[in-house]
């Protein structure tokens, strides 16, 4: 689960304090200002989460440990790097029979069987064969021979595999199938550390995992709109493709920016097309505001794989979904797709 860097969240005043990450004392030089935000902050999952509360929020640290005991659970429960991950033992035992998954943990398997089929298969989390074939794993990063790819290629595949959800049991239909929830872990966890907090009284809040998922609940004070959130290029970091507002609504990018490896004079990238088994391309960067975190996540990695005329279908068949697209190419500017003028500025933009 390791896309990077890609929000900025922005407010008037954002102060760093030393300290663990529950640290909620600040330094001599706070002001008393509405503006003041206090950072929890936790590695899990392989990059930074963090917590973003009004300064003043009652039993601010409590909470954040309470919400950060939840992300290890979660990172237990789903990563495909523990022998011991409901996971694992998923990837493990579903080939020979039914396998009861937890309750919650479903419910994210039949959202990313529902979006596999809304984004006709550019999104599908039974890749793991394939990410294994190209080194994107554990490494070395390769191209396969064509044998190779085309045999995890079927390996993979949502078609193969049976939600019970009277029984909440999931079933592959063939040997070495194996789901890798990156696409859309990072996004789950926000969500339910989200849930976690308002459970605790926390209404206004900005949680994000890595800088590429980001959930934002209630607005900070004396900005109605929501969070202002940066979006910046994947490759020039000095500019911002867009700045948008984040109220009870979640963002998600892909890109390629961080993990690739370089073939006959070519970068090819982590996110794979599950439809061909190659590294997608012909979109730099995909951006999607989404209800929650996990839809979000997963939409942005199905943009980014199917391109701009699939994000089209979807943003104007799919209330609420909205999404900001930058093609490869020199020059190339950030296309805007379903945004109201007050939710996002854009730079540079071509309207749809």
């Amino acid at each position: 689960m390791n896309r990077r860097d890609f929000f900025q969240p922005r407010s008037a005043q954002v102060l760093a304090w030393p300290g663990n990450d529950f640290d909620d004392k600040p330094t001599d030089n706070w002001s008393e200002s509405a503006h003041v935000l206090l950072h929890l902050r936790r590695w899990a999952m392989a990059t930074h989460f963090e917590i973003i509360l009004p300064f003043g929020t009652p039993a601010a640290a409590e909470k954040g440990a309470e919400a950060f005991r939840l992300l290890d659970a979660l990172e237990e429960q789903m990563t495909v790097y523990r022998d011991s991950s409901e996971i694992s033992r998923l990837n493990r035992q579903a080939h020979a029979r039914p396998v009861p998954v937890e309750r919650r943990l479903f419910g994210l398997l039949q959202l990313a069987a529902q979006i596999h089929r809304d984004t006709e298969g550019a999104y599908d989390i039974t890749t793991g064969a394939l990410i294994k074939a190209w080194g994107f794993f554990r490494g070395p990063r390769r191209v396969p021979s064509d044998a190779e790819r085309e045999a995890a290629r079927q390996r993979s595949g949502m078609d193969k595999v049976t939600l019970d959800a009277e029984r909440h049991t999931v079933r592959y239909h063939r040997p070495g199938i194996e789901i890798n929830l990156g696409s859309i872990g990072k996004g789950y966890a926000l969500d339910r550390l989200a849930q976690k907090l308002r459970s605790r009284g926390c209404r206004r809040m900005l949680l994000h995992g890595g800088t590429s998922s980001v959930y934002a609940g209630g607005c900070p004070v004396g900005e109605e709109r929501g969070w202002p959130v940066a979006l910046l290029h994947p490759w020039d970091r000095r500019r911002r493709l867009a700045h948008v507002w984040l109220r009870d609504r979640a963002l998600g990018t892909s890109a390629a920016t961080h993990q690739y490896l370089e073939y006959n004079g070519k970068k090819l990238g982590h996110l794979l097309d599950p439809r061909t088994g190659w590294p997608a391309g012909g979109i730099a960067s995909a951006s999607v505001l989404a209800p929650s975190a996990a839809e979000a996540d997963a939409l942005s990695t199905a943009f980014y794989v199917g391109g701009l005329e699939l994000a089209q279908r979807y943003c104007a068949t799919h209330r609420g979904i909205t999404a900001l697209l930058l093609p490869e190419g020199e020059g190339a500017e950030p296309i805007v797709l379903g945004f109201a003028p007050h939710e996002i500025v854009v730079s540079r933009q071509t309207l749809q």
